[in-house]
């Protein structure tokens, strides 16, 4: 006599599509909403580029959100739909499936794609980052236990767990530390990075956002890792040249007197290059990148007078590059917040007078 069998459950199960269709509103409400909703909300915004860096997150997150929705919903639905019964037998196995292409090929190519454009996404804004040039501040931040080190141009001695830097200046820093791993990270301006000993690595950001924000070292780096902490102050122009007007001071680097028949145009146009040129073009006035062309600064028949609207001589352009400009075209950091020593103001003098007629 013939021994009965218990049916053999194939296919996909009951209401798969439905619950495939459920996961996909869920997965796109939830998509929508992390798209929609501001950050900023919860975590200010002080800098460029922490909007880039928003939108990478946003998407991460919205990659990240579809493959838990998915994943986590169908072990979930399958754990139900196939879960032993009270009919199957001692010995009985669940549905053996092999060798299936159709599935395979998804499960690999859909991830693939997906990470092939968080990889162009993060690397497109890294490259920006790195490859920005001619930046007006450049400083050092050292991490060690259990404190931040960080150091000025021109400043003999280093300035501990404050960090100033003045608003709409673009800041070079290089981080590294003397004994062990730390990590330079400001919540606000989504830059992080690791401070190992012997490596110098390099942040660029510009600060937007008046105001104080917490430096916090995220690597465990000994006993007192949690006191190790820094406050990241985004001043002003006037207020970040004042205090550091006062550190000069107080390490004894008074001004003195700047003589301006002492500058040597071709070291002047060496500093050009460095310090001026991601704001100021060799063109005409009108010529602008951020600030206006300073090609023919001493004879622009359409701007015969400086922006401060007194006439191009050798004290007047002293005077901008000394005390800093803000007016209708724009701001300029004043001589501290470009590290500009004596020397290097009547350089860029005698250089910038020197292309009258050129």
């Amino acid at each position: 006599m013939a021994e009965a069998s218990v049916p053999r459950r194939q296919g996909l199960g009951p209401w798969f599509w439905t619950v495939t269709s459920a996961m996909t509103v869920l997965n796109i409400a939830v998509g929508i909403f992390i798209v929609w909703f501001p950050i900023r909300i919860l975590l200010p915004e002080a800098a460029d580029p922490a909007g880039q860096i928003d939108d990478l997150f946003k998407f991460m997150s919205v990659v990240g959100n579809a493959i838990f929705t998915y994943v986590t919903g169908y072990l979930i639905y399958f754990s139900i739909v196939w879960r032993r019964r009270a009919a199957d037998g001692p010995d009985a196995i669940g549905i053996q499936i092999h060798d299936n292409p159709k599935l395979e090929t998804w499960w690999t190519v859909i991830p693939v794609i997906l990470v092939a454009i968080i990889a162009v996404f993060s690397v497109r804004i890294w490259m920006e980052l790195q490859n920005s040039l001619g930046d007006v501040l450049t400083m050092e931040a050292v991490g060690q236990q259990f404190k931040y080190e960080f150091r000025y141009p021109k400043l003999k001695e280093s300035v501990y767990n404050e960090m100033h830097v003045p608003v709409g200046t673009p800041v070079t820093l290089h981080v590294t530390s003397i004994d062990v791993i730390h990590s330079f990270w400001v919540p606000e301006v989504r830059l992080k990075a690791d401070m190992v000993p012997g490596l110098v690595q390099t942040l660029r950001f510009t600060p937007e956002v008046i105001g104080k924000y917490p430096i916090i070292c995220t690597e465990f780096c000994g006993t007192n890792h949690s006191t190790m902490r820094a406050t990241l102050y985004i001043d002003s122009q006037k207020d970040f040249g004042t205090w550091l007007a006062a550190r000069f001071k107080e390490q004894g680097q008074g001004g003195g007197t700047i003589v301006l028949a002492q500058g040597v145009a071709d070291d002047g146009r060496v500093l050009f290059g460095q310090k001026c040129s991601t704001c100021h073009s060799l063109g005409p006035f009108a010529q602008k990148i951020v600030g206006p062309g300073l090609g023919n600064l001493a004879h622009d028949p359409d701007h015969a007078d400086l922006v401060t609207g007194k006439p191009p001589t050798p004290q007047n352009v002293e005077d901008i590059l000394v005390n800093g400009y803000s007016g209708p075209i724009g701001v300029m950091p004043n001589r501290h917040a470009n590290a500009l020593s004596n020397s290097d103001i009547s350089n860029l003098v005698a250089y910038l007078l020197s292309l009258h007629g050129k």
